[in-house]
């Protein structure tokens, strides 16, 4: 049988997405008995006790099919931000959200506008229809929403925007914001990621994309229960828009999509305020010390409002430093399928996993820094030991 033949050339074209590495794998790899995973942004905090006990409930009820709408979580969540039900959607995760608009509204001969280092979601929501995927660049690590507006078409069906954004951290603004939609058709569906929301939106000048939503931006606003809830292994994400919008991705959204255990654990975890506070003072202190430990050493730190910071570790390929950590029990994330070969991400973990994570760094920079220092010996021994000396430090300055 000839598979290649029935597979649409879109899907044999399709790049995966790569998933940050297991702990157990990295274990069993490098014979470890400790790994701190610093890769994915989840909260190390752990979930809500709320959602562990609503876990235990659910579990005498898993022979039974999930709710189908996930209508108690629909209200919950339409409650929480002054909605009707009928505006609000969830997801296995915002990831099936992102495909579902891509399914419902992307034909081969539309268009979507992206940041060039944003999510890759987005652009594999494109790729997987086979439509035309426009990659504007950032500035200043950040979405230039000026340049993705000038960037629209006629055949222009959909804006992403993921803010912050994964994995610069950076945001945009509500000004920025107001000047896109008063730049964009109507026709134009702008859809704001907003996984790391309850991390930035204290932030100054955070856009209220709820509010926009209310008086008819054409503006679809996704959110996860993934990050500070602290519920990624049960996959659930949920989205706000237009209830024309709404009905029509649930025409094609799987049955029971949702598991009854992560609903359950969902609506637990709304119910208590005391978790995103935990959450998000965390993220707050660890994230202003570790940005001052790295700029003691040297390493550029792009300015983050999520729970990740992304470092330059230039002249080191990030895949190399990835590496070289993962040796020392600590799972980062290289970020050169983002366009960004030289730098890595690090979520912000608990005190003792951010000092494991210096401690791994200085093992790395020492090495390196006296790598260099061989080098140069070999480059130019007759300069002395002071000249080796100074050129080693302006490699180093280089490097970071």
């Amino acid at each position: 049988m000839n598979v290649e033949s029935l597979v649409r050339p879109e899907v044999q074209r399709f790049q995966p997405y790569v998933p940050g590495r297991p702990i157990a794998e990295v274990k069993r790899q490098y014979r470890l008995r400790r790994v701190v995973k610093l890769a994915s942004n989840e909260n190390p905090l752990g979930p809500s006790r709320r959602a562990i006990g609503a876990l235990s409930r659910v579990s005498k009820e898993l022979h039974r099919y999930p709710e189908g709408t996930s209508g108690e979580l629909r209200e919950a969540l339409a409650r929480r931000v002054g909605l009707p039900p009928s505006q609000v959607i969830v997801g296995a995760g915002s990831d099936e959200l992102i495909e579902l608009v891509g399914k419902v509204f992307l034909r081969p001969e539309d268009e979507i506008v992206v940041s060039e280092h944003a999510f890759l979601r987005f652009k594999m929501a494109g790729d997987l229809m086979g439509c035309r995927v426009v990659s504007v660049p950032m500035r200043r690590f950040t979405h230039d929403l000026a340049a993705m507006s000038h960037a629209v078409t006629p055949r222009t069906k959909v804006l992403f925007v993921a803010n912050p954004n994964n994995p610069t951290g950076t945001y945009v603004t509500a000004r920025e914001v107001e000047a896109l939609l008063a730049a964009l058709p109507k026709s134009v569906l702008v859809v704001f990621d907003e996984a790391y929301y309850e991390y930035a939106n204290s932030a100054k000048g955070y856009p209220d994309t709820i509010r926009l939503l209310k008086r008819g931006a054409p503006v679809m606003v996704l959110r996860t229960f993934s990050k500070v809830y602290g519920l990624a292994g049960l996959r659930i994400g949920y989205g706000f828009a237009h209830p024309e919008i709404i009905a029509t991705l649930d025409r094609i959204r799987p049955p029971f999509n949702v598991s009854s255990a992560a609903q359950a654990a969902a609506v637990a975890s709304l119910a208590d305020r005391r978790q995103v506070t935990r959450g998000r003072e965390l993220v707050t202190q660890q994230r202003h010390k570790l940005c001052e430990a790295l700029t003691r050493r040297g390493i550029r730190v792009v300015p983050s409002a999520a729970n990740f910071l992304m470092l330059d570790v230039t002249p080191r390929s990030g895949i190399g430093v990835f590496e070289a950590f993962l040796k020392r029990g600590i799972i980062v994330r290289a970020m050169e399928e983002y366009g960004f070969p030289h730098h890595i991400r690090v979520t912000i973990g608990l005190p003792a996993e951010n000092r494991l994570f210096l401690k791994a760094l200085d093992d790395i920079l020492r090495l390196a820094n006296n790598a260099l220092r061989s080098e140069m010996s070999d480059a130019v021994p007759s300069q002395g030991r002071r000249a080796t000396a100074y050129l080693t430090k302006e490699r180093y300055a280089e490097r970071a």
